[in-house]
């Protein structure tokens, strides 16, 4: 069923895959389900379009920074929309940090740039291929820099606001997450490591005293087989600790999801593909994976 609102999709990066991967939903059932946000000279007409007209000229791999200003405007566009409630939510096709930054806007990423539009001070990686959903304690920092970026009262707000996201958005009325240690073997007892008992287990004893179904700290090597029991959702302690699993499960079709955020927000799990912007290879499965997923979050 379609939400009551339509979704609002922006478009990314010009000189990529995205409005390519936004024109192919044309010919899809979600066509009647959104918005999509961009240069209506990139997208098919059958489309329903808010017109971004680009500055520079739009060359296929050859990202301008003059339309830097312009594909963040386009993302503004889509947040107050959903703030005010004229979209369910919102699902961005991939942008190029990079080229942001060249142009002299500071830019760090999508959910940072989201995050202050929507003054959110702590929003949370989620992604989701089918029931593995797998969201991150730590982000995009160096391996050395990840113990010490964790502590009891980050993990503890972390941990509850993926708790809320799966009842709120997920429709899940009492999930059960597991977490994973830092350490190999979540510490072997201090032998590989203190982080694991002494940061990681107080919070889950403390949040399990209030409610919360948790398990852990896990083994990460063990955590995503069946022997941790059912789970409706993973902490990873960093990236490449969990992510590597949810990519191999879902390549294609994994979803990003930022908690968090007052609004729903889901996004595509791969980049701009430069190499093969508009030569027709480009596949739209994550992209519908993303809209299918919003509209069901919507739902709920």
């Amino acid at each position: 069923m379609a939400p009551v609102k339509p979704l609002v999709v922006t478009a990314g990066e010009p000189a990529g895959i995205g409005p390519e991967l936004c024109s192919s939903l044309a010919d899809t059932p979600y066509a009647s389900d959104i918005v999509v946000v961009g240069d209506a000279s990139l997208l098919d007409d059958r489309l329903q379009v808010v017109d971004t007209p680009f500055p520079a000229p739009v060359i296929h791999g050859q990202p301008d920074p003059a339309n830097a200003k312009t594909l963040l405007d386009g993302l503004r566009h889509a947040v107050e929309g959903c703030l005010a409630g004229r979209y369910s939510g919102m699902v961005t096709a991939p942008l190029a940090k990079s080229v942001i930054a060249d142009s002299g806007i500071p830019f760090t990423g999508h959910t940072e740039f989201l995050a202050e539009l929507t003054n959110t001070d702590l929003p949370v990686m989620l992604l989701v291929a089918g029931d593995l959903r797998v969201a991150l304690a730590t982000t995009h920092l160096p391996l050395r820099e990840v113990a010490d970026s964790i502590s009891k009262e980050g993990l503890t707000r972390i941990i509850r606001i993926l708790n809320d996201d799966l009842r709120s958005k997920f429709g899940i009325d009492e999930p059960e997450i597991v977490v994973c240690g830092l350490n190999p073997h979540a510490g072997e007892g201090g032998y590989l490591g203190t982080e694991d008992a002494a940061i990681i287990a107080p919070v889950i004893d403390a949040l399990s005293r209030q409610g919360l179904k948790l398990r852990g700290p896990l083994p990460a090597d063990t955590a995503f087989t069946p022997t941790a029991g059912h789970k409706d959702a993973v902490l990873a302690m960093y990236h490449d600790q969990g992510l590597p699993v949810l990519k191999y499960a879902g390549f294609g079709h994994a979803v990003n999801v930022t908690l968090g955020l007052p609004i729903i927000r889901t996004s595509v799990d791969h980049g701009t593909a430069f190499d093969i912007a508009g030569a027709g290879k480009a596949d739209a499965g994550s992209l519908m994976a993303a809209i299918k997923l919003a509209k069901k979050m919507a739902s709920n």
